[in-house]
């Protein structure tokens, strides 16, 4: 095997483009325009909504699949013979990601949404959005983090590495996660769709991104480059469209009650930088150079949206607060990560390279 193919060329990397640096305008844009179609023609979407066979809505899961495989063309599981390279990054990394940061958000869902803010929301609509919480801090990401990494030019062969052993153990992991803190916060969810939404969402796109990088193994690592490169707008416009249809459905809601926003964002707020800092100073602690430290913490306190949205649309519905929760989520992590790389950027000094 040839290990020089599982790294990444500097060459090749890609800069954050003014689209996907102004992503959460045209986050805010596509709220905007939802909640606006939402009230004006909602026959619409309850018609949208309608197609829809075992808790799996049609459109939405071709909007998720067209988001999803562009990210899963970069997973490489040949990838993971290099574990034993940089094994105390990944070692932090994974540990937060699967054994701090789920129990740290529905913790702070808790706090936030059944003591702190218990006068503001409705008890069902509470138990909603921790749901939501919950499948967002069981998600950790494994696609914008290839982005976060490079703006602060950190070890793109680490990341890559990272994402790839987060994709292995989501498959096994994520849905016993999730149903434990659910069960656990007192939310009865079927365990069949959440093995089928973890199949249907991250098994498929990860076996189609495995098999068309196969495919094109011959014609070299150029050809996958161009093809991600492709669907990079189908992926943005794929989420963008996602997010319309969620908000929607949450029109009413929006006009009703629009605190809600800034109060679901506040728990993502403070669970990102908490997270982030949480990694950071234990990665300088531990003498880990910059260039894995910074994406090591940039990978924990980030979260794959994606996966979180679909499955809390597959789980509760497209009007529910969960799938509300996990898209506030989305709002929120762009101006987040930007400002942890910015803070990367400035304090490399202190690290070793």
């Amino acid at each position: 095997m040839n290990k020089e193919k599982d790294k990444i060329d500097p060459k090749s990397k890609s800069i954050l483009g003014s689209f996907e640096r102004g992503l959460t305008l045209w986050v805010g844009a596509s709220i905007l325009a939802g909640v606006a179609l939402g009230n004006l023609f909602p026959s619409l979407f309850l018609f949208l909504a309608e197609i829809e066979y075992a808790n799996v809505n049609f459109l939405v899961a071709i909007l998720i699949w067209l988001m999803i495989y562009p990210m899963m063309l970069k997973v490489k599981f040949s990838s993971l013979s290099g574990i034993t390279k940089r094994p105390l990054g990944l070692l932090l990394s994974t540990s937060i990601n699967w054994l701090v940061k789920p129990f740290s958000m529905a913790a702070l869902g808790v706090v936030f949404f059944e003591i702190i803010f218990v006068e503001l929301i409705h008890p069902d609509n509470a138990k909603q959005y921790i749901a939501g919480l919950i499948i967002l801090g069981a998600a950790p990401c494994t696609a914008m983090v290839f982005v976060w990494s490079e703006l602060c030019n950190g070890d793109a062969n680490y990341t890559l590495l990272q994402v790839s052993l987060n994709d292995v153990i989501m498959i096994f992991a994520f849905a016993p996660i999730v149903a434990f803190l659910l069960g656990v916060t007192e939310i009865i969810v079927p365990w069949e769709v959440l093995l089928a939404s973890v199949g249907i969402y991250v098994v498929i796109p990860l076996a189609a991104g495995v098999l068309t990088q196969n495919a094109l193994h011959e014609n070299g690592s150029g050809a996958l480059d161009k093809l991600s490169q492709k669907f990079k707008p189908l992926s943005i416009c794929g989420l963008l469209l996602i997010v319309l249809l969620l908000f929607g459905f949450q029109g009413n809601v929006i006009i009703d009650q629009p605190l809600v926003i800034l109060l679901i964002g506040i728990p993502i707020i403070i669970q990102s930088y908490g997270i982030f800092l949480f990694a950071y100073s234990n990665a300088w602690y531990l003498k880990i150079p910059f260039n894995v430290s910074a994406p090591c913490a940039l990978i924990s306190a980030s979260n794959f949206f994606e996966l979180a949205v679909a499955v809390a649309i597959s789980l509760f519905g497209l009007g529910s607060g969960a799938a509300l929760a996990t898209v506030v989520g989305v709002l929120v992590e762009v101006p987040v990560m930007l400002s942890l790389v910015k803070f990367c950027t400035r304090t490399q000094k202190y690290f070793s390279n």
